[in-house]
């Protein structure tokens, strides 16, 4: 790409977003940042424009979701959102919707973290709803569609959990000795360094799913 980029982050706030956020307000590929966020996010640069939205009034801000990039990182878990109905909504409804607006408003490129194993017939919630979501965006007019189902990731140590703590000390485990090498836990940075290289790259057009697999090795 030869112009400067205007991207837009939903979900800047959580593991993987604070990275996206970070790296993007470092690289000169893009001149501008938007974020959409439930709360002021306190950090400011001169490439950043912070939007602070309701998200069940989403259409209230479609004229603010303009740009070139969207990357779409927002994400919850049953525990936190207090509800299979209420995950349903952040893990999908919302990201779908913000992504349906973004297409009609034309904005060309699509980077999505979704998650290893998704599945729209999956017998277990959290991935059926990632592979409905997967399946929904698809069908969205972008010029590029780039879909992650990064394996589990290494979060910051102020945002990991506990389950994720025992699950990566697991894998690493296994991993030592060639067991699961295919679900070797990932770093959000690397991830999110990976999604914005893969953006800026014109190689590629449509849609691309990079599966856990497919991301690990290119690290290599």
């Amino acid at each position: 790409m030869t112009k400067t980029l205007h991207a837009l982050i939903l979900g800047a706030t959580g593991s993987t977003g604070q990275e996206l956020l970070k790296l993007l307000l470092e690289d000169s590929s893009f001149s501008k940042v938007s974020i959409f966020v439930r709360k002021k996010s306190p950090i400011k640069h001169q490439k950043l424009m912070t939007h602070e939205i309701d998200f069940s009034r989403l259409n209230d801000y479609k004229r603010y979701i303009v740009g070139d990039v969207l990357f779409s990182a927002l994400g919850t878990t049953l525990k936190d959102a207090g509800s299979k109905s209420q995950q349903y909504l952040v893990d999908f409804t919302y990201q779908y919707e913000f992504a349906k607006m973004a297409s009609d408003n034309g904005i060309s490129y699509f980077s999505l973290v979704s998650s290893s194993g998704a599945n729209e017939k999956s017998f277990f919630f959290y991935p059926k709803i990632k592979g409905e979501l997967e399946q929904a965006v698809k069908k969205l007019p972008f010029k590029k569609t780039q879909i992650f189902q990064p394996p589990i990731l290494i979060r910051q140590p102020e945002l990991i959990r506990n389950g994720e703590k025992i699950a990566i000390k697991v894998f690493s485990l296994l991993n030592k000795i060639g067991i699961l090498k295919s679900q070797k836990p990932l770093s959000v940075s690397y991830l999110a360094e990976k999604m914005i290289n893969d953006i800026k790259s014109d190689k590629q057009i449509g849609i691309i799913t990079y599966k856990a697999k497919e991301i690990i090795s290119s690290k290599l």
